[in-house]
């Protein structure tokens, strides 16, 4: 399964909604507080050039972009292939 990392922020709509998805799924997750930390903010628009909106999610290496990015790929029916889990 490909590490998956997401960077959120307290009382975020969009970033409970790409976490309740990664949940359903069952995928192991980092999930970065980078709300109030200035350093991991700094690290999150660095690693997505320059994404500043929240959340931010990353498949491996690979910046997927936010919530409705996450979203879109999961009706696409890619999301599952991306993470490495069984059809």
């Amino acid at each position: 399964m490909a590490k998956v990392t997401i960077y959120t922020r307290p009382m975020c709509g969009y970033c409970h909604r790409a976490v309740k998805l990664l949940e359903s799924k069952g995928v192991d997750f980092e999930d970065i507080n980078a709300g109030f930390d200035a350093e991991k903010r700094k690290e999150m628009i660095q690693r997505s050039n320059g994404g500043s909106t929240y959340p931010q999610v990353f498949i491996g290496d690979t910046h997927i972009g936010g919530s409705d990015d996450l979203m879109a790929l999961e009706r696409q029916g890619k999301l599952d292939a991306m993470l490495g889990l069984s059809a």
